[in-house]
C-alpha cells in the first residue's frame, strides 16, 4: 500500500480552480477495491445514482478512477497516516483563508471517516471546509450538535434520506432543469461559483443540471428531489 499512496492529496479541478478551491475526491456511489472487496461510498444515494455526473465523462478515465480508488484505500487502510498527511497539506501558509471542498465525488461512508474531517477542521481553523452530503441522519446526529464554525455543509436532495431534510430550516441543494426553474421554485443559483452554496443568504440552493443528454432524458424536466419522490 505504501507505494500506492498519493504524494499529494488535495487537487484543483477545472470548475473549482478559478475560485481557488481545493478538493478531495473518492469514487462515486460504490467501487471495487484492489483486494476484490466492494464498498459503498455513497451509502444513502437514491435516484441521484442514475444521473450522477461523477460517473460520467472524465471520471471514467482509467487514470482518474485509479487515483480515486487509491485515495479511498489510503484513508481506509491507514486513516492516521492519511490524517497526518492531509493535516500537513492544509496547514501550509498558502492555505490560510482558502476553501477545501470535501468530495466532488463520493460521500461520508462512515462515522469514523466523517470524524477525521471534523478533527481536521478543528485543527486548522483558518481553512474553511465544505461539502454536499446525502448522509442526513449521520450529520444530524454527529455534526449538527457541535459543528466547527469552519466546517460548512448542505444536504443534497435525491437520496434515500430526503424525508429527513427540513426544506425551510436545513441548508440544502437541489438540481434543477435550468436557471429559470431555480428561480421559479424560490431557490438561488450557485452556478456562478461553487462557494455560493455556502455563502448565499438562503437555505435553498439551486444547481442547474449538467448538459448530459442521457441524464436530461432520465430527469425529464424534474429536479433530483422530484425524481427521488417519484
Amino acid at each position: 500500500m505504501a507505494d500506492m499512496r498519493p504524494k499529494k492529496l488535495l487537487t484543483q479541478n477545472s470548475e473549482l480552480r478559478p475560485d481557488g478551491i481545493y478538493n478531495w475526491t473518492i469514487p462515486a456511489l460504490a467501487t471495487k477495491l484492489t483486494d476484490g472487496s466492494n464498498i459503498k461510498t455513497c451509502p444513502n444515494a437514491g435516484a441521484c445514482a442514475t444521473v450522477c455526473y461523477a460517473r460520467n465523462g472524465t471520471y471514467n478515465f482509467r487514470n482518474v478512477k485509479a487515483r480515486h480508488v487509491a485515495n479511498l484505500e489510503y484513508v481506509l487502510q491507514d486513516p492516521q497516516g492519511w490524517y497526518e498527511q492531509m493535516l500537513k497539506e492544509i496547514s501550509r501558509p498558502v492555505m490560510k483563508g482558502r476553501h477545501v471542498r470535501i468530495h466532488d465525488a463520493g460521500d461520508f461512508f462512515s462515522e469514523e471517516y466523517l470524524q477525521l474531517w471534523l478533527d481536521l477542521a478543528k485543527a486548522v481553523p483558518d481553512v474553511t471546509f465544505y461539502c454536499y452530503t446525502k448522509e442526513v441522519s449521520l450529520f444530524k446526529r454527529v455534526v449538527e450538535p457541535n459543528c466547527p464554525p469552519n466546517f460548512r455543509y448542505l444536504y443534497s436532495l435525491g437520496g434515500r434520506e430526503d424525508h429527513l431534510i427540513d426544506l425551510e430550516r436545513d441548508r440544502h441543494a437541489d438540481v434543477f432543469p435550468d436557471e429559470a426553474a431555480i428561480l421559479d421554485a424560490g431557490y438561488q443559483s450557485q452556478d456562478a461559483s461553487d462557494l455560493l452554496a455556502i455563502t448565499l443568504p438562503t437555505n435553498k440552493i439551486g444547481i442547474p443540471q449538467n448538459n448530459i443528454p442521457q441524464f436530461k432524458k432520465r430527469l425529464a424536466g424534474r429536479t433530483f428531489g422530484q425524481m427521488q419522490r417519484d
